[in-house]
């Protein structure tokens, strides 16, 4: 199988490989995951879509990079003739959507052909994607070690070598985390690049559609269908770094637990170095205020879309997530609006903070992929909840809106995959994923 948007797509463009045959192709990986990935298979209209896209080829007419490319989407995406269920037992009985979300649908104008609806922690809310109705999302690098979440299946199945790209979202973590966790790309875009438009939410302040990828240039192409008018792409150009400022965060709250995520950004940070970026340290003095609006925010905006199914049907919500919604059911309104306006505040105060810089470089989290089921774990011999530390570097870029990208960095013990984020401060997406590719080597 190919794996390599890049690859694959001169396969397809040449005649060497059909749409059909690549199509029918992961259908059937699909069907054979072990990681717990698939949600659903749409095989009767992907089949049916791949037979148009050979046809147009065959009349000479390409559509672009993604033209006959198998793609899946998180269960939180609106996808035509499918139900979307979100993780949980409470849409069990969901009926098809009628179309498909914004961002489905400009995928399938680019050729690329939507496959599977691929699994997520229940209703997004968590960083681990091991809580949903249809069980765990596995590892593909140890199946007894979490995806991380909320976009588990979209990770799951890019890592295991299914597909080249899937859709994911990010509300706090959720893009990035899974990458990092599972060594694969993710691109969350400035807030509001994307639509989120038949995607089910958790939070409209921090809600974001992103991307996950086999490598930076898959995830630059779909960044370039995705956010174009004219649908087209073909993934980044890289000119280089040379020039580029970059800043590494110092304060303790930047931190990795786990020693080989801090080594792999000190490398990471040399490398750019090498290629003639400009690195340089600093802090962020408000970012423990600014992160502590986000539980407040995220909690009272999730509470409000549940509210009713808790109080007709909390038995169809699994424990967990039950449990984190139900005591945002007595927030004080004044205790949400407080926080979202100190969030405009202290983003300012952060951006003014890093103001010159071009991107900042930060461990994606702070530990790497942790048991299945495990509440806490032991780190240099102290016992840390596993939630908040996969959530605590990402979060942030939620709160201030700005694009970050994950990518594996170089891990010396040759253990689990390790996430370097690379952070847009005065550089938008395409700025972000040309550092990423100098970082990758790509």
């Amino acid at each position: 199988m190919v794996t390599s948007l890049r690859e694959l797509g001169m396969a397809l463009r040449s005649g060497e490989l059909s749409p059909v045959e690549h199509v029918t192709e992961i259908l059937d990986r699909l069907a054979a995951d072990t990681h717990n990935a698939v949600i659903s298979l749409d095989t009767e209209a992907a089949l049916a879509q791949a037979a148009a896209l050979t046809a147009e080829l065959a009349r000479g007419e390409w559509r672009g990079p993604l033209h006959g490319v198998a793609v899946g989407v998180k269960d939180l995406f609106d996808v035509a003739g499918l139900p979307t269920r979100a993780g949980s037992n409470v849409l069990a009985d969901a009926p098809p959507a009628k179309a498909d979300a914004a961002v489905v649908a400009r995928l399938r104008e680019a050729g690329a052909v939507v496959v599977a609806k691929l699994h997520t922690h229940e209703f997004a809310y968590g960083p681990t994607g091991d809580i949903a109705a249809t069980g765990p999302a596995l590892n593909p690098h140890d199946p007894t070690r979490i995806t991380g979440g909320s976009s588990s299946g979209s990770a799951a199945a890019v890592a295991a070598g299914h597909l080249p790209l899937a859709l994911g979202t990010d509300t706090g973590a959720s893009v990035r985390t899974p990458a990092a966790l599972c060594g694969v790309v993710g691109l969350k875009p400035a807030f509001g690049a994307l639509s989120v438009d038949g995607v089910f939410p958790l939070s409209e302040t921090c809600d974001h559609v992103g991307v996950l990828a086999a490598d930076v240039h898959a995830a630059s192409v779909a960044w370039d269908v995705l956010s174009r008018p004219d649908g087209t792409g073909g993934g980044i150009q890289s000119p280089g770094v040379a020039g580029v400022r970059v800043g590494v965060l110092v304060d303790d709250y930047w931190r990795a637990l786990d020693p080989a995520l801090d080594a792999a950004v000190a490398t990471a940070a040399e490398t750019l170095r090498a290629r003639g970026a400009s690195v340089v340290e600093v802090s962020t003095p408000m970012i423990d205020e600014l992160a502590a609006t986000y539980p407040v925010i995220v909690g009272a905006e999730a509470y409000a879309t549940h509210a009713a199914w808790l109080a007709e049907r909390p038995q169809d919500y699994q424990d967990a997530t039950r449990e984190r919604l139900l005591p945002w059911a007595a927030q004080p309104a004044k205790e949400y609006v407080d926080a979202l306006r100190a969030r405009r505040r202290l983003a300012a105060e952060m951006r003014a903070a890093v103001g010159d810089l071009d991107v900042l470089l930060l461990p994606t989290t702070r530990l790497r992929a942790t048991p299945v089921g495990a509440e806490e774990v032991e780190v240099a011999g102290t016992t840390v909840a596993v939630r908040p530390q996969l959530l605590a570097l990402t979060l942030p870029f939620n709160l201030t809106g700005w694009p970050a990208v994950s990518v594996p960095g170089e891990v010396a013990d040759g253990g689990l995959p390790a996430g370097v984020q690379v952070v847009g401060v005065r550089f938008e997406e395409r700025g972000v994923l040309r550092v990423a590719s100098a970082l990758t080597r790509e």
